[in-house]
């Protein structure tokens, strides 16, 4: 398996490492949370020093969320919950005023690319703020939950989002999925048979990998990605 399987880690015990991205992120220090032994596409934690500028395309798609400071993508500016999705050869300018911390996801080693033609459908840039909360996704799933859509990709249909979640909320079964399910976990706790996870916990589960179930004391906030397609559950009878 070109990734393995991480059930589950506290990013907070990673180091941060110059360099550790490579190509035109080589400036950028990250602890990186799982790494594709063949493709060379990352998931990370990346610090952004203040006074940083990028610009230029990268031959991968590139995903970010940022969590504290500020990252302006082409003269807009994202504070905490801003997002963006570039798609690989879209010309882009990046840099930072006071610097930040993001979750930062990378298809592929980031070497520098010239510009090429791209879906401007995926090229997304938001204020997950501003995006509404939407419910029923799933006429299974347990109450007490919204989701925001962030992205969701015409192309291969993979999708990322925010999930909160009520406090005091559990589920009764395990489930599985047949795509990557990827989470970092933003705020509140997660109670679960490996344990509890808290903010910074991380996870990178293959599909057809039955999971949970798991519930919630405070409620919480997830950032979940998709690969391999849309998002599709089926739960198990335990």
């Amino acid at each position: 398996m070109p990734r393995p399987h991480i059930e589950f880690v506290q990013s907070q015990y990673l180091p941060f490492v110059g360099g550790a991205l490579g190509g035109a992120r080589s400036a950028l220090a990250a602890k990186v949370l799982s790494r594709d032994s063949e493709s060379g596409a990352t998931s990370s934690v990346l610090r952004v020093p203040p006074g940083w500028r990028g610009e230029g395309a990268i031959a991968t798609d590139e995903e970010f969320l940022v969590l504290e400071g500020d990252v302006t993508i082409n003269g807009q500016t994202l504070g905490p919950f801003g997002y963006a999705h570039v798609p690989k050869g879209a010309s882009t300018t990046l840099s930072s005023t006071h610097g930040a911390i993001a979750v930062w996801f990378l298809d592929a080693v980031p070497s520098a690319t010239p510009v090429g033609p791209f879906d401007p459908a995926r090229r997304v840039v938001l204020d997950a703020m501003s995006v509404p909360y939407t419910g029923n996704f799933h006429p299974e799933f347990p109450g007490g939950a919204g989701r925001k859509w962030l992205f969701r990709d015409p192309a291969g249909g993979e999708e990322t989002w925010l999930l909160g979640t009520m406090a005091l909320r559990n589920a009764a079964r395990p489930e599985v999925h047949p795509v990557v399910e990827e989470m970092f976990l933003l705020a509140g706790e997660v109670h679960g048979d490996r344990g509890i996870m808290r903010p910074g916990a991380y996870f990178w589960r293959p599909p057809g990998l039955a999971h949970g179930p798991f519930g919630t004391r405070t409620g919480n906030l997830y950032l979940f990605r998709t690969i391999g397609g849309p998002l599709a559950t089926s739960y198990i009878d335990s």
